[in-house]
């Protein structure tokens, strides 16, 4: 336990702090532009790395979504309990999953109708021969076909989201004061733990895809929509009191007491 206090510690330190809120967003679209660059000018040989089949991959960013919501939802549900001590309050913010959910499902459904509806089956991997037939990537892939079309980078789109969520969330540890004796201490090191090695993850991943897989616009656009999702409701929309809210701060908290007091 000790040593996953120490990690926790670290972690708690490194993505908590302001400036790691403020610059990831730079940090993301600076990879992504550097790492597309490489991929164009001066491609890496194959790796493990480069197999889509590969266990992160595999494993976790196919369902970076799920791992995300299935990490948050106690976090959130434990800190800000803990903070403000209301279910309701409670129930507001976990709302910001639903919100997440929301963003994740209209994004991908629109990359998927755009790669659709712009997109073509051909006999082969070299955009030969196209085959009239098809009218769908899916009928396409059943007769042996490769469909092409705009593939904006979903992997961009939701690693880069995501990344930026799970450290929005973390930053109510600002305001978290638990000694080791309260009951609540060990599950929420742990959920910290956790969160921070799945912001990492999902940052190399995103790396990678920059590296070695879509061409320089799909991943722009991802990386936008990503952007975009966590700016819309971060920094605008959650500022709004009709909104699940950002998460609680304890110098907010005191003021809104004080002045029901009053």
């Amino acid at each position: 336990m000790e040593h996953l206090e120490r990690c926790a510690w670290f972690l708690r330190g490194t993505l908590v702090r302001a400036a790691v809120r403020r610059y990831l967003p730079w940090v993301l679209a600076a990879g992504m532009l550097a790492g597309s660059i490489l991929k164009e000018l001066s491609p890496l040989p194959e790796s493990y790395l480069s197999n889509k089949r590969n266990v992160l991959n595999m494993y976790f960013v196919k369902m970076a979504w799920a791992w995300t919501v299935f990490l948050l939802l106690p976090f959130i549900a434990l800190t800000n309990y803990h903070l403000t001590g209301k279910t309701s309050l409670v129930l507001r913010r976990l709302s910001t999953l639903l919100v997440g959910t929301a963003i994740w499902y209209v994004c991908t459904a629109l990359f998927s109708n755009i790669e659709h509806f712009t997109g073509s089956c051909y006999q082969s991997p070299a955009l030969e021969g196209i085959r009239e037939e098809c009218q769908s990537k899916q009928q396409c892939h059943r007769e042996g076909g490769f469909w092409y079309g705009f593939d904006i980078s979903g992997h961009s789109f939701l690693l880069s989201f995501c990344a930026l969520m799970i450290v929005e969330e973390m930053a109510v540890l600002q305001e978290v004061k638990m000694d080791r004796s309260h009951c609540l201490h060990i599950a929420t090191t742990i959920l910290v733990v956790a969160l921070g090695f799945l912001t990492l993850i999902w940052m190399w991943m995103f790396l990678c895809t920059a590296i070695y897989f879509h061409n320089l616009t799909q991943k722009v656009f991802g990386t936008s929509f990503g952007l975009l999702g966590w700016y819309g409701t971060y920094k605008y929309w959650y500022l709004k009191s009709f909104s699940p809210g950002l998460p609680p701060q304890t110098s907010s908290l005191t003021l809104k007491r004080d002045t029901y007091k009053k």
